[in-house]
């Protein structure tokens, strides 16, 4: 009798120190979280603020991507071919007059790297940091040859070399002959160096005031052809900056008698206007 009543009391008295530490392990987990709740809210709507910030950021990268990537596909190597043999690069005659500063474009910036290893970003203008860092002169006016292709580097001669014969003792001015180099593994530091005492060239206008500067552009230049609207990337381009940046008269492919006519005509009201 007395074993069996001892039982019942040990029972009892487990049971009641269980219930015991699960009050107290119930209310410590409350007491520790009450504020859980209301903290729910707040954090799932800055996670489902991040996320959707992502979503837009992510979708608006693909669009512009699937964008770019339509436009290569329709403006390919083989139109662009195509193009060339109908007109020989020449995309449009050459601008007979300066174009007003009010409707001129600026050029965008680009980074320029020479055989010597020298790099500068165009235009130079009066608030370019080149100016200050290399303590380079805003020329009044810069003439820029643009080259996507090798197939263009006899176009660009056509009109630097008559411009720096008939400006090569200006100290005003300067010009630029710049290709461009998009394969990614050419652009990598060892090969890039090496590249460019590859394609170092001669001077052969050391007696010349005006110097002709060769420069390459390396990596992807997409958005920069967008900007000034080079479609077909097997001709040449050349550009006539005024003294801010601006394109105030622009030729393509090869140069005839009478663009080159125009260009020297131009360069020259430029130079008066500046």
């Amino acid at each position: 009798m007395a074993t069996t009543l001892n039982r019942i009391l040990k029972h009892r008295s487990v049971s009641a120190l269980n219930k015991h530490h699960q009050g107290l392990f119930s209310l410590t987990r409350y007491e520790n979280h009450d504020s859980l709740p209301s903290q729910m809210p707040a954090l799932r709507s800055t996670t489902r603020s991040f996320l959707d910030f992502y979503k837009f950021g992510n979708k608006k990268a693909i669009e512009d991507e699937r964008a770019r990537l339509n436009d290569e596909m329709n403006r390919g190597y083989f139109a662009d071919m195509k193009e060339f043999k109908e007109h020989g690069g020449k995309i449009a005659a050459a601008n007979k007059t300066i174009i007003p500063a009010a409707s001129a474009i600026k050029f965008p910036v680009l980074a320029v790297t020479f055989s010597n290893g020298k790099s500068l970003k165009l235009p130079i203008a009066p608030n370019s940091n080149e100016v200050d860092t290399e303590s380079l002169v805003v020329p009044k006016v810069s003439l820029v040859c643009l080259s996507f292709r090798a197939s263009s580097q006899e176009m660009i001669s056509s009109w630097s070399k008559p411009f720096l014969e008939s400006f090569g003792n200006r100290k005003d001015l300067q010009l630029f002959e710049v290709s461009f180099i998009d394969k990614w593994l050419l652009g990598l530091a060892p090969i890039r160096k090496l590249l460019l005492r590859v394609l170092q060239k001669p001077n052969n206008n050391e007696n010349s005031v005006l110097q002709r500067q060769v420069g390459y552009a390396f990596g992807d230049h997409y958005y920069f052809r967008k900007e000034i609207k080079v479609l077909n990337l097997l001709t040449g381009y050349i550009l006539l900056l005024d003294k801010s940046g601006r394109i105030r008269w622009q030729g393509f492919g090869t140069a005839t008698p009478e663009e080159v006519s125009q260009l020297l005509s131009c360069t020259s009201l430029l130079l008066e206007d500046q």
